[in-house]
């Protein structure tokens, strides 16, 4: 009996570790280095992984199995299950997680196997154990991975009579792509990748799952956290069309410097199949245009009379060697850059002037960007994907129009530097009344640079209705900005 308790909570400690592993990893694109050095909340590596680990060598070099069991079960577990409750991004059973558990159960089943037709186990051995089965998983998904990028291509080269744009810049890469779908889905029979997918292996898998073949025009977004990611993804793609938005520091933490940023973002226009490439005219990219100059358009081109207020955003744009005037329902002064690329390349497909002022006027807010609710009779503008500080700046001015009291919930800036935090401090310190600040990642600066409004400080976002219920009242505003995860 006493055995099988001890087998029970080995199995249960390898298991309950592992849960916790595969969880950072499916947050950080299951890179090891990024859990290690991106993750924000390091106590939770004590408390379920070193803290664990130290406990079952002491345990094991002592011979106290029953302290072994009875921390698994009373301490081990339960914090496991009371810490994966409060995410509000748990672990998503894809199947390449399932894979993991398959494979970490086929080498517990083994081990056990042999350790019964031997008589004996030798449990420093499951250290080692832990670690093969990751790299057997991480060889198992390369050459998984491998596969889907080859099926994918294949059926790229297979659809003559597909054209592909790709959309890749440090802000307005989905808005731009919901814009376009929405503008050109009269002319052609239009995909495009979903929601945020914009990596190597998620576009592969979307093209694969989700592309019909009787599409004739693929948007998908190329996103980076390294250089040389977005020249895997045009290999793959072979676009005829790039669109490189405007250029920021986001993610500047993983490419250190923004001329790497400049580096990686060009790669989109090294496709081979390339025609077109609408590029923002803030972006210094001519260094990356040898060859190819007559192939780049500059963006937004000449606009002009840009109204941005809570009820819509007005602007004329010179076209056709005329000044053009558009409305629109989409909030943001910085909308009127996105939308105003969308012309431009609805012109070059050749829709007519009036018709793409009617479906300018039609365009309808890509959820949680500046999206405008109304809700038991207070204002909400749901701004939680926007997260950078042009963006969020955006959004604070907006907030400033709305006569009543204001209330702001946000981390601040996420995957930044420090200098842009404290100028977004800085705006929300002139404008709101209340300031939520969710998670730790920005609590300390917000502390030092907000005077004026209350402040309520949240580890994570548990409690959070529960505290606009009781801080907020009808006619007010909240402003949701930057919705990050707990774990951020």
């Amino acid at each position: 009996m006493l055995d099988t308790l001890k087998w029970m909570a080995l199995w249960g400690f390898i298991l309950s570790l592992n849960y916790y592993l595969i969880t950072l990893l499916q947050w950080y694109n299951y890179s090891f280095i990024r859990v290690l050095t991106k993750h924000h909340k390091r106590r939770w590596h004590f408390t379920h992984a070193l803290l664990p680990l130290a406990v079952f060598v002491l345990t094991q070099l002592k011979g106290w199995d029953l302290a072994f069991m009875v921390f698994v079960g009373a301490v081990q577990l339960p914090a496991l299950l009371i810490w994966r409750g409060n995410l509000d991004k748990p672990l998503v059973f894809t199947p390449r997680v399932g894979r993991f558990f398959a494979l970490l159960l086929l080498f517990l089943s083994t081990d056990a196997l042999l350790a019964h037709a031997y008589n004996q186990s030798f449990f420093g051995m499951y250290l080692f154990l832990i670690v093969l089965v990751h790299i057997a998983y991480k060889a198992l998904e390369s050459l998984i991975s491998s596969g889907y990028v080859r099926l994918a291509k294949d059926k790229l080269r297979r659809m003559k009579d597909l054209h592909i744009i790709a959309i890749t810049g440090s802000f307005g890469k989905t808005s731009v792509k919901n814009y376009l779908y929405q503008m050109l889905q009269g002319k052609y029979t239009i995909y495009s990748s979903l929601g945020s997918v914009n990596t190597l292996l998620g576009l592969s898998q979307d093209i694969n799952n989700n592309l019909e073949e009787s599409a004739t025009l693929y948007i998908a977004e190329a996103g980076a956290r390294q250089k040389g990611d977005i020249k895997a993804i045009s290999k793959l793609l072979a676009h005829h069309y790039a669109i490189i938005t405007e250029i920021g520091n986001q993610h500047i933490e993983y490419f250190k410097n923004i001329e790497t940023i400049y580096e990686t973002k060009a790669e989109l226009l090294q496709s081979p199949r390339l025609i077109r490439a609408f590029c923002h005219e803030n972006n210094p990219l001519e260094p990356f245009y040898s060859g190819i100059e007559n192939r780049i358009q500059p963006y937004p081109g000449q606009v002009r009379a840009v109204n941005a207020n809570l009820e819509g955003t007005s602007f004329e744009l010179f076209l056709d060697n005329a000044w053009i005037p558009f409305e629109t329902k989409i909030l943001g002064a910085f909308s009127v850059d996105n939308i105003a690329l969308a012309v431009l390349v609805g012109r070059y497909f050749e829709l007519a002037t009036e018709q793409l002022q009617r479906l300018v006027s039609k365009l309808k807010p890509v959820p949680h960007r500046l999206h405008p609710l109304h809700l038991n009779d207070k204002f909400i503008i749901d701004d939680g994907f926007n997260g950078n500080l042009k963006g969020m700046l955006e959004s604070v001015r907006l907030a400033s129009l709305y006569p009543g009291r204001k209330v702001i919930v946000t981390p601040g800036l996420v995957e930044s530097d420090e200098e842009s935090n404290i100028a977004l401090a800085q705006a929300i310190e002139e404008v709101f009344d209340i300031v939520v600040v969710t998670g730790e990642l920005n609590a300390e600066l917000f502390t030092q640079h907000l005077e004026r409004p209350q402040k309520v400080f949240l580890q994570d976002k548990s409690q959070l209705e529960q505290v606009l219920q009781t801080i907020t009242f009808a006619k007010d505003l909240i402003l949701f900005a930057n919705d990050a995860p707990n774990y951020i």
